[in-house]
């Protein structure tokens, strides 16, 4: 083993003193943060309560709510008569019209009882109704004034004194009452997409509706059969795309605009704030705490002061968008500036030339390059930005999906924006990154 003498000793010591001689922070400080996170994660579970939240949660809904953002149910009810027969009705605003056809899945029986196929099957008789479902036979007696459960109720039925709710997880469920039995049959998909039942293309099949566009008679003399589907399309009554296509373009106007206005003003600003640009100290920090209250108060609170102050629509959206970006971005450029390299201004300066000169050859090549990508990167996220404003009466597709939630009702709706504007938002991050790389003259991931 070697060994080393004193002088050596002393040597290394004072060449890595950081080495051998290390701070308390050095030799404590990452078990001190480690302690410290553990900390605040209990604090944060007592301070929220976070187990009695876990165990009250209604977790069940969450799955309710997914499952209705890619499905749709139908709700024929079964009806007995007071002469014996049984009457099948459909609510208003059918999914399969104001006057359906019976689908294929429910079938008339010789007796006039209905079977339909839902679970392992589902029998609708006079007096009685049965049920196959979770691998048992389950019937519920309809022949006196209450329903009645034959047998012990599993767990999967509910029954009160005059109703009988019988779950059948994803084919639906029942709700059986003396003379009624209401079925709610779920599908997955979005039904009626294209056409909604009042249009003429409705119900027909592919072929049906290609050979009408291509060479079929006229349905509206008015105007040709392709344009009639566009219209019927466009004007959907349970879809809305003409709506909500327009009102996910008023979002796009509404973040570029917002974006484009607040770099034009914040961009002046900024050589104003920046220390080496503008040598004054106190017009430099009077325009750097401007620019932090207006990117302090969010995006959401200038759209509630701006809604109120004009009225709700796509100005207040944009208007709060504006100043939020003033903030923002003219932080993020006077930031820019101060970071520059200062020889190239010098030796513009050295030969005479005017101060506009001196930032217009000195300072923009320099900076212009940052200041694209970030406001094109502010660009792409105010498109985000706008939906949320959008939620409280700012305009643009985020009202939209704000009405359809409030529904509770019209989940499948909700997707449908939410996929569009996913598609916006992936688009548009694609667009920037190629801009920026084109700017910037780097290839970004």
């Amino acid at each position: 083993m070697t060994m080393i003498n004193t002088f050596d000793r002393r040597d290394i010591e004072a060449r890595f003193p950081e080495l051998l001689h290390r701070t308390r922070w050095q030799r404590f400080g990452a078990p001190l943060v480690i302690i410290g996170t553990l900390l605040y994660v209990l604090y944060a579970v007592w301070f929220f309560n976070l187990p009695k939240m876990v165990h009250e949660a209604h977790w069940e809904r969450f799955s309710i709510y997914l499952l209705q953002w890619v499905s749709y149910d139908v709700q024929p009810q079964f009806r007995v008569k007071d002469n014996g027969t049984i009457d099948i009705r459909y609510p208003r605003f059918s999914v399969l019209g104001d006057d359906p056809k019976q689908p294929a899945w429910i079938k008339t029986e010789a007796d006039g009882s209905y079977s339909v196929d839902m679970a392992g099957g589902v029998h609708i008789g006079r007096t009685e109704t049965v049920v196959n479902a979770h691998g048992t036979s389950l019937t519920i007696r309809t022949s006196g004034t209450t329903p009645v459960v034959v047998g012990a109720a599993p767990a999967w039925v509910s029954a009160s004194a005059d109703n009988v709710q019988v779950d059948l997880g994803l084919s639906g469920w029942l709700s059986i009452d003396a003379n009624r039995v209401k079925v709610v049959k779920r599908f997955f998909g979005w039904p009626n997409f294209i056409f909604d039942p009042t249009s003429p293309f409705f119900g027909k099949s592919t072929s049906e509706v290609v050979s009408l566009l291509t060479s079929g008679e006229r349905i509206d003399p008015s105007q040709s059969n392709l344009s009639l589907a566009f219209d019927n399309f466009w004007n959907n009554m349970t879809w809305q795309h003409g709506d909500v296509w327009t009102k996910l373009f008023q979002t796009i106007v509404m973040a570029f605009l917002g974006t484009l206005l607040g770099a034009v003003v914040g961009f002046p600003l900024a050589f104003l704030a920046a220390r080496n640009i503008t040598p004054n100290r106190l017009l430099n920090s009077v325009l750097k705490r401007f620019f932090d209250f207006m990117r302090s108060v969010d995006m959401l609170i200038w759209g509630l002061f701006l809604t109120r102050a004009f009225g709700p629509g796509p100005l207040s959206g944009s208007g709060a968008i504006f100043l939020m970006e003033v903030g923002s971005l003219g932080k993020l450029y006077a930031e820019a500036l101060e970071n520059i390299d200062n020889k190239p201004r010098e030796g513009i300066r050295s030969v005479g030339a005017s101060p506009i000169a001196i930032q217009r050859y000195g300072v923009l090549p320099q900076v212009m390059p940052v200041f694209a990508g970030q406001t094109l990167y502010q660009w792409e996220s105010n498109i985000r930005g706008a939906t949320i404003i959008g939620a409280i009466g700012a305009g643009g597709i985020g009202l939209k999906i704000w009405e359809a939630m409030r529904t509770n009702d019209n989940w499948q709706n909700v997707a449908y924006m939410v996929v569009l504007l996913l598609i916006v938002v992936y688009v548009f991050d694609m667009i920037s990154n190629k801009l920026r790389s084109a700017i910037v003259g780097e290839k970004m991931i």
